[in-house]
């Protein structure tokens, strides 16, 4: 049993308690149109940070010699682009570098995905394989002739390293790369460790489950668009869910004081570009949604300075900006305002032409809900006039016109039957409503796959209330595990980190030697265990 709250927003109580901003505050929502509001003075940016509240995967690599051992007289090759860094943004492949001779290994050779090892390759271009003139070291393209790594590009290597920032959408290409390289892993019998690191959006899930029918690398694999895990996780269960053939030696190097619900300060990391359109932390938690719009024809903001941040068309003029403004204002869209905005995007949709839309203004990080707010968007922008599917894209003879094609759309929803009931006129919420039990399904599976819910004090709690509900924990050894935990959290309120491991000590001493009126099922034992170490390791 795995204790934990499904964390996406819900259409029956997010509909009931649903609030609109209106005039730069909260009020109630009703179904009339409001006026467009002024934007708040400020808009959410992350709050400051005294230092990083995580301990990233190639830090503790390098600094936990049990996980350096991983590496132990092997040749290394690293997956990574300019996101690959310490919390002081020294690069990975630099700390790898500089770390050879105390590690006993040697990297030899680099991969480079979507936009390549540098980042600045545009979405969608080939990249190259090169030999990088600072490290002497072959660079493999993964998105250019091949996706896949080919025994010619692992010959050199006997372990593979991925370290690479995701933002948690499944149409970011990144997590399809790992998966590739999982797959040649397995196949030619080399060893696969995930270099972890924070999803920006935290544990939320949302949005339909891919449909193999309409899969592509912007979606392989059955998961939520909003997929709620860590790459690390996510690797995980890619491994035990997906691949064909598992990697045989498979390793997540853990964070350290991961919470997801820090995210909303960024974890007090220094944001770097994964792409050249993710530019900000607060564009990184708009994408999940608002990258909807690459479906359209309509400029998802590529060109300007608000990438994804700003939608426009330029069949739109100042009336229709003020009125869609208007329209996504009075749908009780949490923690988001939008503001008429124009723009002449430079390069890709709408390029050249004076284009009028919206700015999304994201005011409370926690309250806003990605995939809702980009699915309204979407839906508003298609039914202005003027405004239409995008055809071509990757796949120059694809059309979009009957409901037996197979639409850019399709491909980032992962199921036709959202853009079939957009056109049909179904509200928003109600096709959200529609997916609800396949993202409950998909929540359970990957629940076996996630590797922080241990490391927290209230999930440990809640693990234990859980089994004592069940009866799988009973007798007088229920009040002893109780205390050690009330006297752990005592502590930890007070800033007293070694006094809360020695209670979480004693919790553990209790659970491991029950008397004979207690009664402890082994899952219960194995789980409370793992929870109660994981979480004194963390302090």
């Amino acid at each position: 049993m795995l204790v934990r709250r499904l964390r996406q927003w819900s259409p029956v109580l997010g509909a009931a308690a649903a609030v609109a901003l209106v005039g730069g505050s909260i009020g109630a929502a009703t179904s009339a149109p409001q006026p467009a509001a002024a934007p708040p003075a400020t808009q959410a940016q992350p709050s400051d940070q005294t230092g990083p509240t995580v301990e990233l995967g190639v830090e503790r690599l390098l600094s936990d010699p049990d996980q350096l051992a991983l590496l132990d007289g092997k040749r290394v090759g690293l997956i990574t682009n300019p996101t690959g860094v310490d919390s002081e943004l020294t690069h990975s492949m630099d700390l790898l570098i500089a770390g050879e001779d105390e590690g006993n290994y040697e990297l030899t050779a680099l991969y480079a995905p979507e936009h390549g090892i540098l980042g600045g390759a545009p979405a969608g271009a080939s990249v190259e394989s090169y030999v990088d003139p600072r490290t002497g070291l072959t660079v493999w393209s993964l998105y250019g002739a091949t996706q896949r790594p080919t025994e010619e590009m692992l010959e050199d290597v006997d372990v593979l390293l991925f370290d690479i920032q995701d933002i948690g959408a499944r149409f970011y290409t990144y997590i399809w790369t790992m998966y590739y390289a999982m797959d040649a892993a397995a196949e030619y019998d080399k060893e696969f460790v995930v270099l972890d690191r924070p999803n920006p959006l935290g544990d939320r899930m949302d949005g339909p489950v891919l449909d193999p029918a309409v899969s592509s690398f912007v979606g392989l694999r059955e998961i939520p668009m909003q997929h709620g895990l860590t790459v690390g996780e996510l690797a995980s269960l890619f491994n035990g869910e997906f691949l064909d053939e598992p990697v045989e030696d498979f390793h997540v190097v853990q964070m350290t004081g991961y919470d997801p619900d820090d995210f909303v300060t960024g974890y007090g990391l220094e944001w770097v570009l994964p792409s050249p359109n993710i530019p900000t932390l607060e564009t990184a938690w708009a994408y999940a949604g608002t990258g909807l719009i690459e479906s359209l024809d309509a400029s998802e903001g590529r060109g300007t300075t608000t990438p994804f941040l700003w939608i426009g068309h330029g069949e739109i003029d100042e009336l229709g900006a003020y009125e869609l403004a208007e329209d996504l204002n009075s749908r009780g869209l949490e923690g988001v305002h939008f503001r008429p905005m124009f723009a002449n995007p430079t390069t890709s949709k709408q390029a050249g032409r004076l284009s009028g839309g919206v700015q999304l203004h994201i005011t409370d990080p926690a309250a806003y809900v990605p995939v809702r707010t980009g699915l309204h968007v979407l839906q508003a922008f298609y039914d202005t006039e003027g405004v239409d599917w995008r055809e071509g894209t990757i796949y120059p003879n694809q059309q979009c016109e009957t409901e037996a094609d197979t639409c850019w759309i399709d491909r980032l929803t992962g199921d036709k039957d959202v853009r079939l009931q957009l056109e049909a006129g179904v509200d928003p919420d109600e096709i959200i409503a529609g997916w609800q039990d396949e993202l409950a399904a998909f929540d359970d599976v990957a629940d076996d796959y996630r590797l922080y819910e241990d490391a927290t004090l209230a999930g440990l709690q809640a693990a234990l209330e859980g089994y004592v509900a069940d009866g799988a924990v009973a007798g007088p050894i229920v009040r002893q595990l109780t205390t050690a935990l009330d006297q752990a959290e005592r502590h930890l309120d007070a800033g007293r980190t070694r006094q809360a491991g020695h209670a979480l000590d004693r919790f553990l001493q209790h659970l491991d030697a029950p008397q004979r009126p207690d009664t402890v099922s082994e899952e219960a034992a194995a789980e409370l265990r793992e929870r109660a170490v994981a979480l004194r390791d963390s302090l």
